[in-house]
Order: structure tokens, then sequence, then C-alpha cells
């Protein structure tokens, strides 16, 4: 048996200028963190070599890989050509909850396989192939901070030049700044799911036009900003810059906020909070905030219809868990 994982990411600034229809003219920037909740996906040899079996929300056993109902296991199995294979995925996290959970899912995949064929890739080409296989091949009006996070792991800041290529630069800060900012962060569940493509797809158009691609690109001012601040550990720049990325975020398409998600984020802010933002494309799923500790629980008692999600900080991104001698 194999057991792979990858963690999900918390973007905090610069989201939506990972999407093609924007990068490829103006260049984009997203700063984020993977967090030590995981994706694990599990594959052994099944009894008949002629079949495949597939365990997640649901289980297939399958033939051939034209009758696979999971999109991302259907176009993965079939450019690695693997069968006589039982596969199974689980999560920490709900998928469509705005941690990544697509992408997360797609790059453990990946990494699963090429080791069952017993193949060495890089967290980049991990990345690039995750890509490649949910925007290229399936098709999905998503973007690539999702692939790069959850292969790389850790704190980051992404930049995403015209040409495709990523760069990946970690941010270096003082040990105790690291743990100031995991102590600041807090996450609450709003509840429900959305579909990430829906709002993206809107976004992607918008982009195109002058007035919102000029928000987009001051939300990528806001990461540069935090990305220096950050690496001068003055952490609680995190939170005014959270608030001034939300308010530009929620701009750029229609089913990014609602009243909902409005509401959780006024009682927040009124509590202490310095800035937040809802994870993900947007509707539902987890908001953050950045909250100083002496304000914390008076946020956390404005916010006791949610439930709130402990987390920390991952530094290891994509990894194999566990590996037996003879898995071939």
């Amino acid at each position: 048996m194999i057991i792979t994982r990858a963690p999900f990411r918390v973007s905090f600034c610069g989201g939506g200028s990972d999407l093609p229809s924007f990068y490829e003219k103006y260049g984009g920037c997203v700063l984020s963190t993977t967090i030590r909740k995981y994706m694990y996906l599990t594959i052994h040899n099944y009894f008949y070599k002629d079949q495949i079996v597939l365990k997640y929300s649901k289980t297939e056993c399958v033939k051939d890989f034209s009758e696979i109902e999971h999109r991302i296991f259907k176009q993965c199995l079939t450019d690695f050509n693997i069968k006589g294979v039982e596969i199974s995925s689980m999560a920490d996290v709900p998928a469509g909850t705005g941690l990544g959970s697509s992408s997360t899912f797609t790059v453990a995949l990946l990494h699963l396989l090429h080791t069952y064929k017993g193949e060495y890739v890089s967290k980049y080409k991990l990345a690039k192939d995750a890509c490649a296989v949910e925007i290229e091949k399936l098709g999905e009006p998503i973007g690539k901070q999702d692939q790069f996070a959850a292969a790389h792991g850790g704190l980051k800041f992404y930049e995403f030049l015209p040409s495709g290529f990523v760069n990946v630069e970690p941010i270096v800060m003082a040990p105790e700044s690291y743990t100031k900012l995991e102590r600041n962060l807090l996450m609450f569940y709003l509840g429900g799911t959305h579909s990430a493509s829906a709002i993206l797809k809107e976004q992607s158009s918008n982009v195109t036009r002058e007035d919102k691609a000029k928000m987009q690109l001051k939300m990528c001012d806001i990461a540069r900003t935090l990305k220096e601040e950050l690496q001068k550990n003055n952490v609680d720049a995190m939170g005014e810059l959270l608030h001034e990325n939300w308010i530009l975020k929620k701009s750029l398409a229609s089913g990014i906020s609602n009243p909902l998600v409005d509401d959780a984020y006024e009682r927040a802010m009124a509590a202490g909070a310095m800035g937040g933002k809802l994870l993900g494309a947007g509707g539902s799923g987890f908001m953050l905030f950045y909250v100083p500790q002496d304000k914390q629980a008076t946020v956390r008692a404005s916010l006791t219809d949610l439930r709130e999600m402990d987390f920390r900080i991952d530094n290891s991104g994509a990894s194999i868990v566990h590996i037996d001698k003879d898995f071939s």
C-alpha cells in the first residue's frame, strides 16, 4: 500500500490574479499558506487485475477507464494507464468549503500514481501537471494557486508570469512571527458548500473589463505589500490588508458574498477583528479573521452560531505518508 497526502490552503491576498484570463495579460501574484488539514489517498493492488475500484463519497468498480464517473480519477488513471488497483480518498475538511479541495485532491492523486509507478516527481512538476489536468484537460475555469500551494506547502508568495511560469518564494520571518500569525488567525465555518467553477467563470470573464482589472491589480499590490510587511515581521499588517483585499474581492463577481457572509464579517469586525475574508471563490465555506489575542474572546462570542476550526501552518506540502517495500 502507498499513502500520499496534500495540505489544504488558506489564501490571504491576490486571489483571482492566478486566472489565465488575468495573468496572461498582466501577471499576477498570491500570498497564501497551507494548513495542517489534509487530503489523503491510498492505493494498493486489487485482486482482479482487469478492474479498478475507487472509493470516495461513493464507490465505483469498473473495467474500463471510460466507465469512471469521477472526472479527475478518470483523467489521471487514463493518462497513467493504471488498472488492477483500489484507490481510496479521505479528507480532514469537506469539499467545496473554500480550502482548495479539488486541486489538493489532484496533487495528491498525481503523487500517488507517480509513486505507484516508481517515479520521482518534483513539487513544481506536481503542481504544473495538476494545473494541466484541471485547467487544460478538464476545462475547469479555475486558477493555479491551489495546485502550487498543495504541492509546495508553507507560507509562500506565488508570482504568475504571463509566460505561464510560476515563481515560488517562501516568506521568511522570525520564529516568533510565525507563532504570532498562527495565534492571531481564527477560522469559522459558515456551513454549506459552493461551486468554485461557477463563481470563477464569472470572475474570469469580468477581469477582462478595464474597471475589474484595475481592482484585481490593486489586490496584487496588496499581496506584494503584505509580503514585504511580513518579512519585516510586521504581522499585524495582515489585518488591515486582509480587509482591503476583501472589500475589493467582493466587487469582482456577484456570487462572492451574500447577506450571511456580510453579517458574519460585520459582527467579527465590530467585536475586534482587524480584518478578514471568505476563503475560496465565495458564497459559503470558511471565513478567516485576523484578531489580536486580547480581542479573540469577544470575536468568538460574537460568532457563537458558527463552528470554529483550529489550525496550524503546514510546511510539508505534498508528501508520501507510507509506502510498502513491494508495491508493484
